[in-house]
């Protein structure tokens, strides 16, 4: 039966009807196989093998990261706890109650942010355009999707933006010799700076 739905794919023959391609990957110890099918059982094994690798490799890990935050803070004030920052301090990523800055608006937040603790937090989709956030701690904080425009100063020192995109940035020349000097940015991104 395999054999006859893998004649009639068109990407495994040369027939030109499209017949999805379908493996059955359970048995069972009491059900008697023919002959004719037991030549298929070690090609039955390998696909259901190869499925499972590509249902486990194919799992978005965007969905996954999404999955493991806790949900949106309902505290009115939530998003004014990033003046006040991290309470403990600790760089490390611990707190005592979690920093919620998702979905908020900082823009032009000229002095309100600077030298604030806002390690471990959550940034997604956050506005900080045009916020000075000098001597800002921000290790292990969540900020994918977050917006830093006119973001200017910067060392990037031990900063890890392998998945960051510079498309369409404007970046002075000395911060741009900064960050060439990072590791951690991919091929992509040396190649949208400019980087040799």
């Amino acid at each position: 039966m395999l054999s006859r739905i893998i004649n009639k794919t068109p990407w495994l023959s040369s027939s030109s009807t499209h017949v999805p391609l379908r493996v059955t990957c359970s048995s069972s110890a009491s059900k008697r196989v023919p002959k004719s099918e037991e030549s298929s059982s070690p090609l039955r094994t390998v696909a259901c093998g190869l499925l499972a690798v590509c249902t486990v490799a194919t799992a978005s890990p965007v969905i996954a990261a999404n999955q493991r935050l806790p949900p949106l803070s309902t505290e009115p004030n939530r998003c004014e706890r990033a003046f006040v920052g991290n309470t403990i301090c600790q760089a490390n990523g611990v707190y005592n109650k979690p920093l919620d800055l998702r979905f908020c608006n900082y823009t032009n937040k000229k002095s309100n942010l600077k030298g604030k603790s806002v390690a471990a937090a959550l940034m997604s989709d956050a506005k900080f355009d045009g916020a000075d956030m000098s001597e800002a701690v921000m290790s292990k904080a969540y900020a994918v999707g977050a917006s830093f425009k006119v973001l200017s100063g910067s060392t990037f020192d031990n900063a890890q933006l392998e998945d960051a995109v510079f498309e369409d940035t404007i970046i002075g020349y000395i911060d741009l010799q900064k960050l060439f000097t990072n590791t951690s940015i991919r091929a992509e991104g040396r190649v949208e700076l400019g980087c040799r």
